[in-house]
């Protein structure tokens, strides 16, 4: 479990396929005292497990299902990646619950400045923006942000100066995408 707060960028240094799956390796811009092999890192908001450590340097297998489902399969090395390791039970909640499932990508469609916040329209098919409300929460390449306008096909973020330094999404180009993981209340509650 995640609250979608990003507690750091990370480079991913390596990529070898492995199956119709890959491990990469990434490289954290933080340290990663108590982290251990076996823990849960969300990458870009892609839950996954260290199965490798050493120093601010860590390995995660991909699964085919992740790789197909998120834009995990379209990285590239290089490219740089928000990390958050996985909540404690004893940590405050900020942000949202995240669960680092990926529902599936959007694309980043429009950028516009808005006084000290830049506002970020992403286009998604409908399968996921009928999971969205205005207000309500979604995670954006594990970023939680709050919806300020949704419909159908669309949905618009604000984006503030802390999580523009702090976060990869206000370096993305139109164009782009990214993964988005909803609300998971909504998806309950539609089940029940």
């Amino acid at each position: 479990m995640f609250t979608g707060i990003i507690e750091g960028l990370g480079t991913i240094t390596a990529i070898h396929p492995s199956g119709q799956g890959s491990r990469m390796s990434i490289t954290a811009d933080f340290d990663l005292d108590g982290t251990r092999i076996g823990d849960s890192i969300a990458v870009n908001g892609a839950c996954l497990t260290a199965v490798a450590l050493k120093g601010r340097q860590f390995a995660v297998d991909v699964s085919p299902e992740t790789l197909q489902r998120s834009i995990l399969g379209r990285t590239k090395i290089a490219e740089r990646v928000n990390l958050e390791r996985a909540l404690r039970l004893s940590d405050r909640l900020d942000g949202h619950l995240v669960s680092g499932h990926v529902d599936g990508v959007g694309i980043l469609r429009n950028r516009k400045r808005l006084a000290n916040a830049i506002i970020i329209t992403y286009s998604v098919p409908r399968n996921l923006s009928r999971y969205m409300i205005e207000k309500g929460s979604v995670a954006v390449d594990g970023t939680s942000l709050t919806i300020n306008r949704c419909d159908q096909s669309s949905f618009d973020v604000s984006i503030i100066p802390h999580t523009a330094r702090l976060t990869t999404l206000v370096g993305k180009k139109v164009g782009d995408p990214v993964n988005i993981e909803t609300d998971m209340i909504g998806k309950y509650v539609e089940r029940l």
